[in-house]
C-alpha cells in the first residue's frame, strides 16, 4: 500500500516517511501489517496523521517498526483521537501490573506502558490534536501513574520481608507509615515535556520502626531502601529503555543528604538552612505518589518557607543570582540557541511568574499555584502586569514549549538546543507549521525578544537600568567612610541640608549603632546599597533635613528585616512617595516605622492615593478573612490590624496629596471602622457559637441573630479622625432567660455579655501589629456600672425614664454600625421616640448650657475658661479647636439642642447623625437662618480640617489665638443668640 497522504508534502518529508514506511513493511508480522494497512486505507485522516507524526519523530517510527502490534492496537483503540478521562492512566497501568511477581517484570511493564502512552502523546501533539497544555498534562499524569503504581507494588512486596513501618505523632497510637513522594519542577507543575527528568523528594511522616518483618528496621532505613528500589524501577536503562530519568538533587543537603527524611527533619532543614533557590523550587512541589493526605501536611508545613507573610522583594535578587549562573553556564557551553535556557527562553517566562509568586504570594494566595499559565492569568487579572504583556508571554511560552516538544519528539532525547543541520531544521519548521527554517527562526526571534523585554522589566537589576544615579556614587563614598569629615559636611551642605552637622551626627549614630553592627553579611550589603540611594533621593526634597530625621527611625526599625529595603530599592517610585509623605507627616513616618509591612502599600501608587469605597472595603476584608481558618483567632486579629492600618495610611496619603476633601476623609475613616467592627462581630459570634451553641427561644427554636453594635460620637456621626477611639453600645433583643443549644450551654444574657467581652477583646488587645481601636463603653445605660450588653427593652426603658439630658444629646449621634438589620430598625424607632419627646425649651437650654460650661472649665484653655466674651480673647493666646468658646463642641451642642428641642414637630431632624446633615435639615426647616447655617457649616469644616492636619503632624488640636478669629466670633454670636438670649 502507498501512503496517499504523502502527496503534495515537502520532498524531505516524502523521502523520510517513505523510508520509514518501507522499513515498517519489512516486518515479519504479516497479519499485523495487513491490519494496519487496512485501517489506514479506510481512513485518510489517519494516514495524514501518521505522516505528520513520523515526519517529526524518528522515535515513534522506530518504535512502530519494532512493535507493529503497538501501532495496530493504537489505530484500532481510538485512543489517538481522544483525551483520557481522569485516572485513566492509572487504571491502564494497574491492569498491566496484574500478575506481576518480580521487580524485573515490574520494570518491563512500566517501560511497555511508557512506550505506548509516549507514542500516543507524541502523535496527538505533532498533529495538534491537543493543545500544548494537553501534552504537558498527559505526560505528567502518565508520570504520576507510573511513580505511584511502582511505589504501591514495591511497598506491598517489601513489607512481608522488612515489616510495616510504624510511627505515631504525639498522643496518638502507632499507625502504618507510607512514603510521601513530592514531584518538583515541571512534574510538580504538571508541565512535563516529552523527555523530562522527574525531580523527586522523598519524605515520611515520623520516626519509628518496622513491625512484622524478619528483623526490625528504622522507618528511615525502610524508606531509603524502598526509595532506592523505586528509583531503579523508573530510571534504570534496560533493553526496553527507561520510564523516567530520576533526579534527586533537589532534596535537603542535595546529593550529600539522606535519600529520605522525616517531616520534622524536613521542616527543620528548610527553616534553618533553606536557600533562596530552594524556595524557588518548592513553589512547584506537589504530592505525586505515596500517602497523599500526609503529603499535604508537609506542604502546609513548608508553605511559610516558600511564601513570606510580607511582600518579599529579596526574592528578586535570588532570581537574578540564579539567572546570572544560568547565563554564565549558557555562555560557557555555547547554549545561546537553547530555547529553555537561552535569552528569551522558557526559563525566563517561568522566572517572571515565579518572581511575582515569591514577592507577593504570601499575601495574595491566588499566586500560590504551580502552573505558569495559571500564574500569568492571575498577573493579568490582578494588574500585576499589563494585559498585552501577559498576552505576549503566554503566546511565547506556548510557542517555545511546542518547539521544545518538536525537538524532543525527534529522537526521544532530552534537548532544547535548536538544530544546526539543514535537514533537521526543515523538519522542525514543517512540524511547527512553517514553510522553512527562516520562517520558524523569525517567529522564534520575535517571541524570544518579547520574553527578554518583559524579563528585563521585571527581574533585571534596576541599578543597571537607572540613568539618574550618578549622585549615588558620591553618597556611597560618604556612607562607607571614604570621605573626610570636611568633604562629608560639604556634601550635605551642597545637597541642601540646612543643619548639615546634626544630619551628619544622625547618620553616624545609625552607622555606629549596635543594631547595624549586629546585622549579618547579606543584610549589611543591602543597607550599604540602600543608604546612598536614600541620601541621594532625600537631597531632591525641599526639606531634606526633616525627611532624614523622620526616615532614619524607619531604617532602624527594619535593620534586621532588610527585605523591606530591597522593596524600596526595587521600586524607586515607592521610595519617592515614602519620602514625600514622611516629610509631610511625622504621623505617617511613625506609623510606618512601627509597622514596616505598610511599605507594601507604596507599590501601587494609584491605589495608595485612591482609597476604596465602603463596599470595596467590605469585599476586600471578606476575601482576606476567608483565607484564614475560622479557629485561628491570632491570625485573624493580625489580618484585621493590617487591614485597618494600611487603609488608614491610604486615607492619610490621599488627604496629604489633596485628592480627598475633609468630608470624604471622615467618611473613609468611618467606613474602615464599620467594616472592621462588622468583621469582629462575625468572628466573635462564630467563636461563641462554637463554644456554647446558639441562643434559643422559649419554644426551643433557634433565636434570630438579634444583636447590634451602636456607634456613638464620632463614629456614630461618621466623623472619625486619625487615632479616634470608638464609643460603642451593645444591644440584643433575645429572651435573656433562655439558654443556648450547645453542650456547654449558658443562658442567653450571659451569651451576649461574653459576646460583647469578646468583641472588646479583639478590638482592644495590643498585638505585634498594634491595636485595632480603643473602645469606650461608658455611654451604655448606667455607664460603667451598667450591663455590658443590654436588651433593647431595658435600653429603651432607661432612655425614657432614667437617662440624663447629656445622654440624649449623645443619642443624637447614635447609629447602628454592625449587626442585625431587623434589630437596627427597631432601635431606630426607639431612638426616634426618645429624641422626639416634647421638652420645655428653657429647661433644656439651661441643661445643655450648664453641661457645656463644665466641659469648658475642665477641658478648654485657661484664657477661654476665664471669660466667655469674645472681646476677652487674645490673639497671642491659644485656641483649642474642640473645647474653647466658638469651637467644635459649641457647634455640636447647638446642633444637639436643635434636635432635642424641635424634632417633636420636625421629625426630619432625626434622619441624620452627622452635624452637617442636621445643620442642613435645620436650615431646610427654617429653624435657623441660612446665614447662620452657612457659617456653622464652614466653621465646623475648617476646624475639623485643621484638626486632621495637626493629627498628621502629631500635634494636639490647638492653634494660635489669631487663627479662625472670624469663625470663632460668628459661632460665639450664634451661641449667644440661640442658647443664652432666646430662652430667657
Amino acid at each position: 500500500m502507498e501512503l496517499g497522504a504523502l502527496k503534495q508534502r515537502h520532498e524531505l518529508i516524502v523521502r523520510i516517511v517513505e523510508r520509514q514506511w518501507q522499513e515498517f513493511c519489512e516486518s515479519d508480522e504479516m497479519e499485523v501489517l495487513a491490519s494496519v494497512q487496512q485501517k489506514l486505507a479506510a481512513d485518510e485522516s489517519l494516514q495524514a496523521q501518521l505522516v505528520q507524526c513520523w515526519s517529526g519523530s524518528d522515535y515513534v517510527a522506530e518504535l512502530c517498526r519494532r512493535r507493529p502490534g503497538l501501532l495496530d492496537e493504537l489505530l484500532g483503540s481510538g485512543d489517538l483521537l481522544r483525551a483520557y478521562d481522569v485516572g485513566e492512566y492509572r487504571q491502564r497501568l494497574d491492569a498491566l501490573l496484574v500478575g506481576v511477581e518480580t521487580e524485573d517484570q515490574l520494570a518491563l511493564q512500566l517501560r511497555r506502558f511508557r512506550q505506548r502512552e509516549q507514542t500516543r502523546i507524541i502523535w496527538r501533539d505533532l498533529n495538534r490534536l491537543t493543545p500544548m497544555t494537553g501534552t504537558t498534562g498527559d505526560l505528567s499524569s502518565m508520570a504520576d501513574a507510573a511513580i505511584d503504581a511502582a511505589y504501591t507494588w514495591l511497598y506491598e512486596s517489601c513489607t512481608p520481608v522488612w515489616g510495616v513501618p510504624m510511627g505515631a505523632d504525639a498522643d496518638e497510637p502507632a499507625q502504618p507509615q507510607h512514603l510521601v513522594v513530592l514531584g518538583m519542577g515541571k512534574l510538580g507543575a504538571c508541565e512535563l515535556n516529552l523527555s523530562s527528568d522527574i525531580d523527586l523528594i522523598f519524605a515520611y511522616p515520623c520516626q519509628g520502626e518496622t513491625q512484622g518483618g524478619r528483623r526490625s528496621l528504622t522507618n528511615q532505613e525502610f524508606f531509603i531502601r524502598l526509595g532506592q528500589k523505586l528509583i531503579k524501577a523508573l530510571d534504570a536503562p534496560t533493553v526496553e529503555g527507561f520510564v523516567f530519568r530520576v533526579d534527586m538533587r533537589l532534596r535537603p543537603y542535595g546529593q550529600s543528604g539522606a535519600l529520605v527524611l522525616s517531616f520534622d527533619a524536613m521542616e527543620q532543614y528548610y527553616q534553618d538552612q533553606g536557600r533562596d533557590w530552594e524556595r524557588y523550587a518548592m513553589i512547584k512541589a506537589r504530592v505525586v505518589a505515596g500517602d497523599k493526605v500526609r503529603g499535604e501536611e508537609i506542604l502546609l508545613m513548608l508553605r511559610p518557607f516558600v511564601y513570606r507573610r510580607y511582600i518579599d522583594f529579596s526574592a528578586v535578587e535570588a532570581l537574578r543570582d540564579m539567572k546570572r549562573m544560568i547565563q554564565s553556564e549558557v555562555k560557557r557551553k555555547g547554549m545561546q540557541e537553547n530555547v529553555k535556557l537561552g535569552s528569551g527562553g522558557i526559563r525566563e517566562v517561568e522566572f517572571i511568574g515565579q518572581a511575582f509568586q515569591l514577592i507577593h504570594g504570601g499575601r495574595d494566595r491566588a499566586l500560590q499555584q504551580r502552573p505558569i499559565m495559571g500564574v500569568l492569568e492571575v498577573l493579568k487579572e490582578k494588574d500585576y502586569l499589563p494585559p498585552e504583556a501577559v498576552g505576549q508571554l503566554v503566546e511565547a511560552y506556548q510557542f517555545l514549549r511546542n518547539v521544545e516538544h518538536g525537538l524532543q519528539a525527534l529522537e526521544d532525547k532530552q534537548t532544547q538546543d535548536l538544530p544546526s543541520d539543514d535537514a533537521t531544521r526543515q523538519r522542525l519548521a514543517l512540524v511547527m507549521g512553517c514553510t522553512d527554517w527562516d520562517g520558524l527562526h523569525g517567529a522564534l526571534t520575535r517571541h524570544r525578544g518579547n520574553v527578554q523585554h518583559h524579563f528585563d522589566e521585571v527581574v533585571a537589576d534596576p541599578a543597571e537600568q537607572s540613568e539618574n544615579e550618578a549622585d549615588d556614587q558620591g553618597w556611597a563614598l560618604f556612607w562607607t567612610g571614604s570621605l573626610s569629615a570636611e568633604d562629608a559636611l560639604s556634601r550635605f551642605e551642597k545637597a541642601g541640608y540646612v543643619q548639615a552637622e546634626s544630619c551628619l551626627a544622625l547618620i553616624e549614630g545609625l552607622k555606629q549603632g549596635r543594631a547595624l553592627q549586629s546585622v549579618q553579611r547579606q543584610g549589611r550589603e543591602r543597607i550599604d546599597l540602600f543608604m546612598p540611594m536614600l541620601l541621594s533621593h532625600l537631597a531632591e526634597l525641599d526639606s531634606p533635613d526633616q525627611g532624614l530625621q523622620r526616615v532614619v527611625p524607619l531604617v532602624e526599625s527594619v535593620i534586621r528585616r532588610t527585605a523591606y529595603l530591597v522593596l524600596l530599592m526595587e521600586n524607586r517610585s515607592a521610595l519617592e512617595q515614602l519620602l514625600k509623605l514622611c516629610t509631610e507627616s511625622p504621623w505617617i513616618a511613625e506609623q510606618i516605622a512601627r509597622y514596616p509591612m505598610l511599605l507594601d502599600e507604596f507599590l501601587d501608587v494609584d491605589s495608595l492615593f485612591a482609597p476604596p469605597g465602603r463596599e470595596q472595603l467590605a469585599d476586600e476584608l471578606r476575601q482576606q478573612m476567608m483565607r484564614i481558618p475560622t479557629d485561628d483567632l491570632e491570625q485573624q486579629m493580625e489580618a484585621l490590624r493590617y487591614f485597618k492600618t494600611s487603609h488608614v495610611l491610604r486615607v492619610a496619603a490621599a488627604e496629604i496629596a489633596g485628592t480627598l476633601p475633609l468630608m470624604k476623609v471622615s467618611d473613609y475613616l468611618s467606613w474602615i471602622a464599620e467594616v472592621v467592627v462588622c468583621e469582629v462581630v462575625e468572628i466573635a459570634w462564630l467563636n461563641m457559637v462554637a463554644r456554647h451553641g446558639s441562643p434559643r427561644l422559649s419554644s426551643g427554636e433557634p433565636a434570630p441573630r438579634d444583636f447590634i453594635v451602636i456607634g456613638y460620637g464620632k463614629v456614630g456621626g461618621g466623623e472619625l479622625g486619625y487615632g479616634s477611639d470608638l464609643d460603642l453600645v451593645f444591644v440584643h433583643d433575645v429572651e435573656g432567660q433562655q439558654s443556648t443549644d450547645g453542650e456547654r450551654s449558658i443562658d442567653n444574657q450571659t451569651f451576649f455579655v461574653r459576646l460583647g467581652q469578646r468583641i472588646i477583646h479583639i478590638l482592644n488587645t495590643q498585638t505585634a501589629s498594634g491595636q485595632l481601636y480603643e473602645v469606650d463603653m461608658r455611654l451604655r445605660p448606667s455607664g460603667a456600672s451598667g450591663l455590658l450588653v443590654s436588651s433593647l427593652e431595658s435600653f429603651a426603658r432607661y432612655q425614657r425614664a432614667d437617662a440624663w439630658t447629656w445622654e440624649h444629646q449623645a443619642l443624637c449621634r447614635a447609629r447602628v454600625i454592625a449587626g442585625s438589620e431587623a434589630l437596627a430598625e427597631r432601635f431606630s424607632r426607639v431612638r426616634g421616640e426618645v429624641l422626639a419627646q416634647r421638652r420645655e425649651p428653657s429647661e433644656l437650654c439651661n441643661e445643655v448650657v450648664g453641661m457645656r460650661q463644665k466641659m469648658r472649665d475642665s477641658l478648654g484653655t485657661a484664657e477661654t475658661a476665664a471669660g466667655s466674651s469674645e472681646n476677652s480673647w487674645s490673639r497671642d493666646a491659644q485656641f483649642h479647636l474642640k473645647q474653647d468658646h466658638g469651637g467644635i463642641v459649641d457647634i455640636e451642642f447647638m446642633v444637639q439642642y436643635g434636635v432635642l428641642a424641635w424634632s417633636y414637630s420636625h421629625p426630619e431632624l432625626l434622619e441624620f447623625t452627622d452635624n452637617i446633615g442636621v445643620l442642613d435639615a435645620l436650615e431646610a426647616t427654617a429653624l435657623i437662618s441660612s446665614e447662620d447655617a452657612d457659617l456653622l457649616r464652614e466653621a465646623y469644616k475648617a476646624y475639623r480640617s485643621a484638626a486632621h492636619r495637626l493629627a498628621l503632624q502629631n500635634q494636639k488640636g490647638v492653634v494660635g489665638g489669631d487663627a479662625f478669629h472670624d469663625y470663632r466670633r460668628g459661632v460665639a454670636d450664634i451661641w449667644r443668640r440661640l442658647m443664652l438670649e432666646s430662652n430667657k
